[in-house]
């Protein structure tokens, strides 16, 4: 049986935060500044659970390090999204043995989606002895407790119960940046794509309270955030679990009635929740929300894309994608895409390379189908041959390559107003225009924070060059 979603009371939060305490006090009998150093794979939503662990450490007086060697406690916040990722953190977690060798006192930690998933978690616990504790990200609000466990017991502790998932506020944070902040406002997934391992360790969809997110933002606002990205596993499909009354177009449309110099963003989004209100709202507040949308479509082909599971159809997609245009005409628009997919003939693919010329992306995030342990597309029959699926998908990347450099070639003479947002070498810096577009230009890093006008002088299919205006 799945444990229902439950919501953290205020007392258990406390609780967490005085066993930060305690472990700080520990910590403090001993001499020196001890580090904690956290490795974040995957997607932004373990970004954001990365800088709540990270205040966690924080408040137990860890100072954060990027070097495992040095570290007295290392934490792999990692993705279960593909196999390939999995191999990879095997792979680093097992290189993390010489480092506990050095310092038999070292505590390691594997913690988010792929710690979820009940193979992993019995792989860690019988091959990978060094690993200290193992947690999903059901379990991410009692990481205090579940140190302090370690620390007192000297022993090893896996928390991978199955749950349909929490909602914890309160919980610290420390953000990487001063810029940008995500803002997670909804957890879990209720569509169970085939594909798709993430309803499996991410639990059922749980929107967190409206009045809540509205205060975060309004702090960020008055902290001098410039962007501010709303995530969620479905984010358009935030509040259908509230009886609040308010959905994701509403509760957009109040948060960009907030005061202050800065952008809204979101993702990602699902098709089949994605709404004209959604779009009247982004086209009524042009200097809040930022004219770009991620939209997956996954396959151009109706059948494959209810094989998928999706709760969509081609012409659906591209219905939505009409509609948007209309209100936004110069929206930027991105997506992510699957090739290969089991079963998809060549047709079929054929089908999502002419959806690809309509609709012409910005940019698109491409993959050939990688089978997930646990899914339902693992057992489906797959007969195309692996050659045949890569040379579909470099056919696609030449298709969207060409594309994304035409698109950019048009930004050449024209003047964008962006964000300078970091430094890529001295004297280079880095920026983002209203649509997500990467930019690069010469100024001095004083200028990072600020938003500046910026002429495009250059382009390639991935980033503009630009010269302040």
């Amino acid at each position: 049986m799945r444990k229902q979603s439950s919501q953290i009371s205020p007392q258990e939060v406390a609780r967490q935060l005085e066993c930060c305490d305690q472990i700080r006090e520990r910590l403090e009998q001993k001499p020196g500044r001890r580090l904690a150093c956290i490795d974040t794979y995957g997607c932004q939503q373990n970004e954001a659970d990365s800088e709540h662990l990270r205040g966690f450490l924080t408040r137990m007086g860890y100072g954060v390090t990027s070097d495992s060697n040095e570290a007295d406690l290392v934490l792999l916040n990692t993705c279960a999204i593909r196999e390939h990722a999995e191999q990879r953190v095997f792979g680093n977690v097992g290189a993390l043995v010489h480092g506990k060798k050095r310092n038999p006192n070292q505590i390691i930690c594997v913690c988010g989606c792929m710690a979820q998933r009940a193979p992993v978690a019995q792989r860690i616990q019988k091959s990978f002895q060094h690993v200290d504790l193992v947690f999903g990200p059901h379990m991410l609000w009692r990481f205090p407790e579940l140190i302090l466990q370690v620390l007192e017991s000297g022993k090893r502790v896996f928390e991978t119960a199955e749950s349909d998932g929490v909602i914890a506020e309160g919980l610290p944070v420390q953000r990487q940046s001063g810029i940008r902040a995500w803002v997670s406002i909804m957890y879990g997934c209720n569509n169970f794509c085939t594909y798709c391992i993430v309803p499996y360790v991410r639990g059922r969809e749980r929107s967190r309270g409206a009045q809540e997110i509205i205060e975060e933002i309004e702090e960020l606002a008055a902290q001098g955030y410039k962007e501010i990205t709303l995530l969620g596993q479905n984010v358009n499909s935030y509040g259908k679990d509230l009886e609040q009354g308010l959905n994701f177009a509403g509760l957009l449309e109040r948060l960009a009635e907030i005061p202050g110099d800065f952008r809204l963003r979101f993702m990602t989004s699902h098709p089949k929740d994605a709404t004209l209100e959604l779009f009247d709202v982004m086209a009524a507040h042009p200097s809040k929300i930022a004219p770009h949308l991620h939209l997956p479509f996954q396959s151009g082909s109706s059948r494959v894309l209810s094989a998928m599971n999706r709760g969509y159809s081609r012409e659906h997609y591209l219905g939505l994608i009409e509609a948007l245009r209309k209100r936004l005409p110069q929206v930027v628009l991105t997506s992510d895409v699957i090739v290969g997919f089991p079963g998809e003939t060549q047709e079929e693919f054929e089908e999502t390379l002419s959806l690809i010329q309509t609709v012409e992306f910005d940019a698109l995030f491409t993959f050939i189908f990688s089978p997930r342990e646990g899914t339902p597309a693992e057992k489906l029959p797959d007969p195309m041959p692996k050659e045949e699926k890569q040379a579909n998908f470099q056919r696609l990347l030449l298709v969207q390559n060409e594309i994304s450099a035409r698109k950019h070639r048009a930004y050449i003479g024209t003047t964008c107003l962006c964000l300078i947002d970091g430094e890529e070498e001295p004297g280079i810096l880095t920026a983002r225009t209203e649509g997500n577009r990467l930019v690069r230009l010469k100024g001095d890093k004083s200028l990072v924070g600020s938003r500046q006008q910026v002429r495009i002088t250059e382009a390639s299919t991935w980033a503009l060059l630009g010269e302040l205006d």
